[in-house]
């Protein structure tokens, strides 16, 4: 069983910057793909951004590219979330996911397995 383990979250200032980390509890990661989502209050979880097993693609929300890096480390077995330039609008829940390889979705309903979130705030 495959469980992610997020870290990192926590408060600052719009323009500031955060690295989100999740690593594996259990099984490893090294041969599934992952991704980051978020949930703001009251609205639904959203894709953020995704990363092959290899780590030789990734994909962004058109609202976090040139801004978000994501990132597989530790022998592929943790996976980063480098925030840069923040606002207000990143406000929210992170969740890692992961899911067995192919291609990459950017779907809630393509990853089986989910992290319990890491909240981050960011004031203007």
């Amino acid at each position: 069983q495959v469980q992610p383990v997020e870290s990192g979250g926590g408060s600052v200032q719009a323009g500031g910057s955060l690295e989100l980390s999740c690593a594996a509890s259990g099984r490893t990661f090294i041969d599934y793909n992952m991704a980051w989502f978020r949930q703001a209050p009251g609205k639904e979880r959203e894709f953020v951004a995704a990363i092959s097993w290899s780590g030789g693609t990734t994909s962004y929300a058109d609202s976090v590219k040139g801004r978000f890096t994501i990132s597989r480390g530790g022998a592929k077995n943790t996976v980063y979330l480098r925030m840069n330039s923040l606002k207000p609008g990143d406000t929210a829940v992170y969740y890692c996911a992961a899911t067995r390889p192919g291609i990459l979705v950017v779907t809630t309903t393509g990853y089986n397995y989910w992290g319990q979130g890491t909240q981050v705030t960011v004031s203007s």
